[in-house]
């Protein structure tokens, strides 16, 4: 019985503890590494640390540039203030927003899930740490 839970569990999406437990990690491992050695660190698919199944670590700078990005390392670099998602919700523009007000938060909106290639309705935790939002989230089924 307790192998068919352990695949089951596996299996499934992270949840709420998980990403704030893994935002916490990358939190720490910024302040100890440094950004220069913790946002490549973050963005390699090589660091199962900050990815665990549909999880992942992002870094946004407080204008909307992506600093860091374990799904896509393609957003590294990019000034996505205008991004929308499929309901035309501005959500990194909001997200910076909120990170300049508060030191944490949950945000809802939807995204592509990398496991299921779906737009799915997420909640992504956030922290701010210094003039960024070091982020992650789980997809609601």
């Amino acid at each position: 019985m307790l192998a068919v839970g352990s695949a089951a569990y596996a299996g499934a999406g992270a949840n709420k503890d998980e990403a704030m437990a893994m935002v916490k990690s990358a939190v720490a491992f910024i302040k100890e590494q440094g950004a220069d050695k913790a946002y490549p660190e973050i963005t390699s698919k090589a660091n199962a640390k900050f990815r665990d199944r549909d999880l992942y670590v992002v870094v946004y700078q407080l204008d909307g540039k992506v600093l860091a990005h374990g799904a896509n390392e393609k957003f590294v670099g990019k000034d996505l203030i205008d991004a929308q998602d499929v309901d035309g919700k501005l959500y990194v523009k909001e997200r910076v927003e909120l990170a300049a007000k508060q030191p944490s938060f949950w945000q809802d909106y939807k995204f592509v899930n990398p496991v299921s290639k779906k737009v799915e309705p997420k909640e992504m935790y956030c922290e701010k740490l210094n003039n960024t939002a070091v982020c992650a989230g789980i997809y609601k089924l």
